[in-house]
C-alpha cells in the first residue's frame, strides 16, 4: 500500500499507463481502492470490536449483554445499509453513499474512544454497520461498474480479499497496542489508521460517467430455465439464515472465548489474524472446489468445516486445535457467502438482484438475532460455552437444509448446482 501511495503523487509509470483507462484510472488502483474500502468499513468500522471485546470489559467496565447488544445493533446498521444501497438504483448517488460511508467509518470508530456511554456507543456501532455496506455492496458495484464499462474482466474475487486482509489489519493493529494504548485511545488510533485506508479509498475510485444504473452481465440475460421453486427457495433462505448465525457468534466473540482459555490468554488477538490469513483467499480457493464438485457439495463441506470450526473451543483448550478452529472459521465464512451468492446468480439469471436482496435479509436477521442470544447466555452463565453450542445447532441445522436442496434438484432432474 504505501508504495502505491508514494506513486499516486507522481505521473504514471509506463505499466501503470498501459493499463489507464479514459478517466486516467487504472484497473490495479481501482481494485486497491475497492479493497482499502473493505478494510476501512467492515475490518476496522466492524470487525476491530471483536479483539477489542475482551479489552473493552477488561478495562471499561462492559457487561456480557451490553457486549452482545452492541454487536446486534452493528449488524442492525449493516442490515439498515444494505437496504438503502438496494433502494438507490443512480449511481452518481450511489458515488455519494459511497464516500460519506467512508467518512462515516473512520468517524465512528474513532469516536467510539470519546465516550464510555453505552447509549452512544450503540449509535456509533450502529453507524459503523451502516458503514460496512459501503464497502461490501456498493464499493464492489462502483468497481465493478468500471471494470465493465472499461472491457476488464467482471470478478470481484480479488476485491473481496480485503474482507480477509481487514481481519487482519484490526487484529495486527490491535495487537500491537494491548500494552501501549488503554481501550479509548486503540479506538481513537484505529480511526486514525482508517483514515489512511480513506484516502485510496476515496481517490481511486472513479465517478460513475452517467447516470444509469451498474452495467446488466447477470441480469440482462434471458433466463436459460425456469426459476427454482418456492420450496428450493425456502430451502437456501433458511439455510444462509444458519449460516449467518453461526458465522456472526465466531466472528463477534472468538477473542472472548479464547482470551478466557488458560492456555491461550493473551493470544486471542493472534487468533483473529489467523481468521483473516485464512479468510484471504477463501473465496478463490471455494470457486475452485465448486467447480470440481458443484456449489450444493461445496456448500455442504462448507457447512460441516465451519460446525467444526465452531465446536473445538467448546470441547478443547489445546491451543493447536483452536488454531486450527480460526484457520477453519477463517477459510469458510466468506466462501459460503459467496458460494450462496454464486448459486443465485445462476440459478435466477434474469432477476437474481431481487433474489439476493432476500437472501442478505436472512443473513441480516440472523446477524442481529445471533449476538444478542449469546450475550444473553454469556451474562447467565458467565460463559459463551452455551452460544457455542447452540451455534453448532444451527449450522447443523444449515447442513441439513442445504442437502435437503440438494436431493431436491435431484428429484427434480436438474444438475446438481
Amino acid at each position: 500500500m504505501a508504495v502505491s501511495s508514494i506513486r499516486a503523487h507522481f505521473p504514471m509509470s509506463m505499466t501503470d499507463a498501459a493499463f489507464a483507462d479514459g478517466d486516467g484510472a487504472s484497473p490495479h488502483r481501482v481494485l486497491c481502492a475497492g479493497i482499502c474500502a473493505l478494510i476501512l468499513t467492515v475490518g476496522l468500522a466492524r470487525f476491530a470490536y471483536t479483539p477489542l471485546l475482551p479489552v473493552m470489559r477488561a478495562e471499561a467496565g462492559l457487561s456480557y449483554l451490553a457486549g452482545g447488544w452492541l454487536a446486534t445493533f452493528n449488524y442492525v446498521g449493516y442490515l439498515a445499509g444494505v437496504l438503502i444501497a438496494a433502494g438507490v438504483t443512480d449511481m452518481r448517488r450511489k458515488y455519494v453513499l459511497y464516500r460519506l460511508g467512508l467518512i462515516v467509518a473512520a468517524l465512528s470508530t474513532a469516536a467510539m474512544g470519546w465516550t464510555s456511554d453505552v447509549g452512544t456507543w450503540a449509535l456509533l456501532r450502529l453507524l459503523g454497520g451502516m458503514s460496512g455496506a459501503a464497502g461490501m455492496l456498493l464499493a464492489s458495484g462502483l468497481v465493478l461498474d468500471w471494470l465493465m464499462r472499461n472491457g476488464h474482466r467482471a470478478e470481484l474475487g480479488l476485491h473481496f480479499t480485503g474482507l480477509g486482509l481487514g481481519i487482519m489489519v484490526s487484529g495486527i493493529a490491535v495487537n500491537l497496542m494491548l500494552d501501549r494504548l488503554d481501550w479509548a485511545q486503540q479506538w481513537v488510533a484505529l480511526g486514525v489508521l482508517g483514515a489512511a485506508f480513506l484516502v485510496p479509498a476515496w481517490l481511486w475510485v472513479p465517478a460513475p460517467t452517467g447516470m444509469d444504473t451498474q452495467p446488466a452481465a447477470v441480469d440482462a440475460k434471458p433466463a436459460s430455465a425456469s426459476p427454482p421453486s418456492r420450496r428450493w427457495m425456502a430451502l437456501l433462505l433458511g439455510a444462509y439464515f444458519c449460516a449467518g448465525f453461526g458465522y456472526v457468534v465466531s466472528a463477534t466473540f472468538i477473542v472472548a472465548i479464547v482470551e478466557k482459555m488458560p492456555l491461550l490468554a493473551g493470544r486471542g488477538v493472534w487468533l483473529w489474524v489467523a481468521v483473516g490469513l485464512a479468510a484471504v483467499p477463501s473465496s478463490l480457493l471455494w470457486d475452485r472446489i465448486a467447480q470440481r464438485t458443484g456449489t450444493l457439495r461445496a456448500l455442504i463441506l462448507g457447512f460441516g468445516l465451519q460446525t467444526v470450526s465452531i465446536l473445538l473451543p467448546v470441547l478443547t483448550q489445546d491451543p493447536w486445535l483452536n488454531l486450527l478452529s480460526a484457520l477453519l472459521y477463517g477459510g469458510t465464512c466468506i466462501g459460503l457467502v459467496s458460494l450462496t451468492l454464486t448459486l443465485i446468480g445462476r440459478r435466477f439469471p434474469g432477476n437474481s438482484s431481487k433474489a439476493m436482496a432476500k437472501l442478505t435479509i436472512s443473513y441480516g436477521i440472523a446477524q442481529i438475532v445471533a449476538p444478542a442470544i449469546a450475550g444473553g447466555i454469556a451474562a447467565a452463565t458467565g460463559s459463551y460455552r452455551g452460544a457455542l453450542v447452540i451455534a453448532v445447532l444451527v449450522m447443523g441445522v444449515g447442513m441439513l437444509l442445504v442437502m435437503a436442496l440438494h436431493a431436491l434438484e435431484r428429484r427434480l432432474g436438474s444438475a446438481p448446482q
